[in-house]
């Protein structure tokens, strides 16, 4: 019998002065059985970091066809593409052609460092991609908010982001490894 997907619950409230976006939004995760709470959280940090009424999370983690997060437009077009980890580069340029923005967030420290040298040149070419890293340490900070229940705070003001629960507060540095081509 497989395993199930754990449900965690978090109330997020953001704040984006670069935006100027301020919501709250009640959110229900599902955690894939492989998951870790490191990447959990780093799939919520995107969420707070593009947030949209139309913002979802996807299938990702099991499913190619579908990103960690997503945004469509009213015609079901996929105008935003996010995921994290260190995705494969042919799935990656397969998201760029059919999405209009795609947004990897990577962590992991060296092991991400080797990934994106891997694969630079070939990401390159993608003019849609943007690449952002974050750092181990603040990854690592994140998954020790990871509760079944969350009440959470981001502020997002000067390319700084905090996230935190009232006792913990998270900063998370963002490295951004490749941007894509300004839109013209």
């Amino acid at each position: 019998m497989a395993i199930k997907a754990t449900i965690f619950k978090a109330n997020l409230q953001i704040a984006d002065m670069e935006r100027h976006y301020y919501q709250n939004h009640a959110l229900t995760l599902a955690r894939h059985p492989s998951e870790t709470d490191e990447r959990l959280m780093v799939r919520l940090l995107a969420f707070a970091l593009h947030a949209h009424e139309y913002l979802e999370f996807g299938q990702g983690m099991t499913d190619d066809d579908e990103a960690d997060l997503w945004q469509k437009d009213l015609t079901g077009a996929i105008e935003l593409w996010i995921d994290v980890g260190q995705p494969d580069e042919k799935l990656i340029r397969k998201a760029c052609g059919r999405a209009d923005r795609v947004v990897v967030y990577c962590y992991g420290g060296r092991v991400a460092d080797m990934w994106f040298a891997q694969n630079r040149l070939q990401f390159e070419r993608q003019k849609n991609l943007t690449i952002v890293s974050l750092p181990q340490e603040s990854t690592q900070a994140l998954a020790k908010l990871a509760q079944r229940n969350m009440d959470l705070q981001c502020t997002i003001q000067d390319g700084q982001v905090w996230l935190g629960d009232g006792a913990a507060s998270v900063q998370v540095e963002r490295t951004v490894l490749k941007a894509a081509a300004e839109r013209k």
